[in-house]
């Protein structure tokens, strides 16, 4: 596994909206992997490898990573901003961010010192309104660099703890890594159909580019590559874990935005077993994907699923993957795109 590319996707800053340094990595990266590279106007990656048939598969994997965006500079240089995400405010206290202005700026996530809150304060939920951000700079310093509508993003190291990797935006970073590393094995061989597989842009804040991308495409097949909850976590009833680390990749069922197409599940779990590919399901009862966009912006539907990377602390600065779950998600996403022309689709 590359794991240096994975820690140098999993770096680079993409905020919703603000993809610009990870799609130039990722444009880089599939090149020389695939027959055409196109760029829409939302900012979306088009990785096309032409197939033997005129049917259409897409993949989408988003770029952007949940992050922030500049709104207010006080007199005193301190930096109040909005979410471009869903963030849980308990999880920024005394974190670092990266404000991405004419240079990239270092602060950190402040709020009230716990000495000076009262009872009622320090037993009170937090909210994102509690908290500003410090660099330690004036306000002509800031303003030298910094303006209103700039992104920010997390700050924190790739690491390797056991047979884990653990990073801030594994979700989505996995799944383009994942995408990139399928392309690479389908280089050489031949495809039953068109793949597109689209990096796409603001999923974090809607499913914005997986909606257009598939108005593009219209595919005849879909599926969707992003990370899922797995809360195989002290204190966890069975019911509420989703997926457990190292129990394989996920075959989505559904989540709250998608029931996934019941013959592309078959499809996925046949696929599985025929290559020896660890699996597990995933109901997810809350949260979307690409999944949803590639389903329904399409004339007609696309015969969708998805492939899930399970995933420990998401929407944290320490998510955390299991590499075999990793590598079994690349396995099952070629050997799926390698075999679409083997199954019978029709209704039954």
């Amino acid at each position: 596994m590359n794991i240096d590319l994975l820690a140098k996707i999993c770096k680079t800053p993409g905020a919703p909206g603000f993809e610009q340094k990870v799609r130039e990595l990722v444009i880089k990266e599939v090149t020389p992997l695939v027959d055409e590279v196109e760029v829409d106007n939302m900012g979306n990656v088009y990785a096309i490898k032409r197939g033997k048939e005129g049917k259409k598969a897409m993949v989408g994997a988003h770029m952007d990573e949940i992050g922030f965006i500049v709104t207010h500079i006080d007199d005193k240089g301190f930096i109040r901003f909005h979410t471009l995400g869903g963030f849980d405010p308990k999880t920024l206290t005394a974190q670092r961010v990266l404000i991405h202005g004419k240079e990239d700026v270092i602060g950190v996530m402040a709020s009230k010192p716990i000495h000076v809150m009262t009872p009622e304060e320090r037993n009170k939920v937090a909210k994102i309104s509690d908290y500003f951000i410090d660099t330690g700079l004036s306000k002509e310093e800031i303003e030298a660099k910094i303006s209103i509508g700039d992104p920010i993003t997390r700050e924190r190291e790739f690491i390797q703890m056991g047979n884990c990797v653990n990073s801030k935006s594994l979700d989505n970073r996995l799944a383009v890594f994942i995408l990139i590393e399928t392309l690479r094995n389908l280089k050489d061989k031949e495809v039953p159909y068109d793949v597109y597989g689209v990096f796409t842009v603001q999923e974090e804040v809607g499913i914005r580019g997986a909606n257009v991308s598939s108005l593009k495409i219209n595919p005849d097949f879909g599926f969707g590559l992003d990370t899922t909850i797995a809360f195989d976590l002290p204190g966890a009833a069975e019911h509420e874990k989703i997926t457990r680390l190292g129990e394989g990749t996920a075959i989505k069922i559904m989540d709250a935005m998608t029931i996934c197409d019941y013959r592309m599940v078959d499809f996925m779990k046949q696929t599985a077993d025929q290559n020896k590919i660890k699996w597990q399901p995933e109901i997810l009862t809350a949260g979307g994907t690409d999944t949803a966009g590639i389903q329904r912006m399409t004339q007609g539907g696309s015969i969708a699923g998805a492939v899930s990377i399970p995933t420990r602390h998401l929407h944290q600065v320490i998510e955390m993957a299991d590499k075999d779950d990793i590598q079994g998600s690349i396995d099952l996403l070629t050997a799926c795109l390698e075999e679409l022309g083997n199954y019978d689709w029709s209704f039954k």
